[in-house]
């Protein structure tokens, strides 16, 4: 066995890049809402950004040049030293701000031979939810000749005593501070420390002892298909590499954030099911002949919520494994929908959003309650993968922005 989750080295902007203007959130946020993405692009214009070397996601559509345009960027941020080795063989600890609280991860780099997202996989670092592999290829596209890689993959630790990432942000004060400054777009906060030398090296020795002990050690949280395209992107590379060449090829790693899946600060909010022209009942009847042939008890309560025309049906579960009931609810929805095409699915966040909707008499909503975080990583050991829309991992304002940057040639 190797450690999963080691020391890397992280290049950041130089001491005259303004870091509000440097820093952007999430490539995948606000993929419906332009003008947030047209707010950045003025404020970014003519200075060195993030978002001149990423693709937000709201873009992909369009025929342009711009992964052309990314790699020239990145070129020259590494030739003019706009971007330069400030974290050398260690670890960044991230103090982040955000309207749910002061949310604290460790930044590092993951073996991607430890990884996989493929279903009922067991290596160490596994994905929450399906991945869609036809979302890779356009992903793969910016990838491939970029020398550098910039990350808002989180991954989580399941460390409900709080003993690795809570015990380091009590010792802040002996690390050097690398950045510290006011996020745009109500983003909150962000706060760098360097974590290197013997520190290092101890936590990374404590975080592999850790991961001896586990079936599943990092759930990734967010960001799934950015590091499942990692993955297929080291994939390619290590064919044209002998055993030894590929041991520490940069591109065998991918850098992201752990946090600890029992932070104050990282909320888990439902996401509802919204169904188009749908008889509820009868996808209901459905229901409960799948929790009947699974040996599924349904009693009491309000782990799933059916409602239609005011008419609400409510149920618990009572089973044998540690499938979450959003899990055996959507393998249900999926079913339903391949035999009756006329249904049209949505996922909506907020009960308010959700009723406004149901007055519309041919719209049936199924309302779930917040996963217990303590039941994640047992689901995706029994399920292999969550379905897509289990949760949602805050607001979109308190997404990754990115800011780190790595060499990958």
């Amino acid at each position: 066995m190797q450690p999963c989750f080691r020391r890397g080295s992280f290049l950041l902007p130089n001491d005259s890049v303004n870091g509000r203007k440097w820093s952007v959130i999430a490539c995948d946020q606000y993929t419906s809402q332009k003008e947030y993405w047209d707010k950045v692009e003025e404020i970014t214009k003519d200075v060195p950004s993030t978002y001149h070397l990423i693709y937000p996601e709201i873009y992909l559509g369009e025929t342009s040049n711009r992964i052309e345009r990314i790699h020239l960027a990145m070129d020259r941020y590494l030739k003019e030293n706009i971007l330069k080795e400030k974290v050398k063989d260690g670890f960044v600890l991230v103090e982040r701000k955000t309207i749910s609280g002061n949310r604290i991860g460790v930044l590092g780099i993951v073996d991607l031979e430890a990884y996989d997202f493929t279903v009922g996989n067991t290596k160490p670092i596994r994905a929450t939810e399906g991945t869609i592999r036809q979302r890779i290829p356009p992903r793969l596209k910016i990838r491939r000749n970029a020398p550098l890689e910039l990350s808002h993959v989180m991954v989580l630790i399941d460390d409900p005593e709080n003993t690795l990432i809570e015990q380091l942000y009590k010792e802040k004060d002996h690390y050097s501070v690398l950045y510290d400054f006011d996020l745009m777009m109500d983003g909150g906060h962000d706060k760098g420390y360097a974590i290197t030398g013997t520190k290092a090296q101890e936590i990374e020795e404590k975080i592999f002892a850790m991961q001896k002990e586990r079936e599943l050690f990092l759930a990734v949280g967010d960001g799934n298909h950015s590091l499942a395209t990692a993955k297929a992107c080291w994939e390619e590379i290590k064919k044209d590499l002998s055993l030894e060449q590929q041991k520490e090829h940069p591109a065998r790693y991918a850098m992201v954030e752990m946090v600890n899946l029992h932070s104050p600060a990282l909320i888990f909010e439902p996401i509802h099911r919204l169904l188009f022209q749908v008889d509820l009942w009868d996808l209901y009847e459905s229901f409960k002949d799948y929790c009947d042939e699974e040996g599924i008890v349904l009693a009491p309560g309000k782990e799933i919520v059916f409602y239609q025309n005011g008419e609400e049906k409510s149920v618990s579960l009572i089973k044998k494994d540690n499938r979450l009931p959003v899990d055996i609810l959507q393998t249900v929805i999926d079913r339903y929908l391949s035999n009756h095409q006329e249904v049209k699915i949505d996922y909506i966040h907020g009960e308010e959003a959700m009723m406004a909707l149901l007055k519309e008499p041919s719209n049936g909503g199924i309302f779930l309650d917040r996963i217990e975080k303590s039941s994640l990583f047992p689901a995706i050991v029994a399920g292999g993968v969550l379905p897509r829309k289990t949760f949602s991992m805050g607001e979109a304002d308190e997404k990754r922005f990115y800011l780190e940057a790595r060499k990958v040639k």
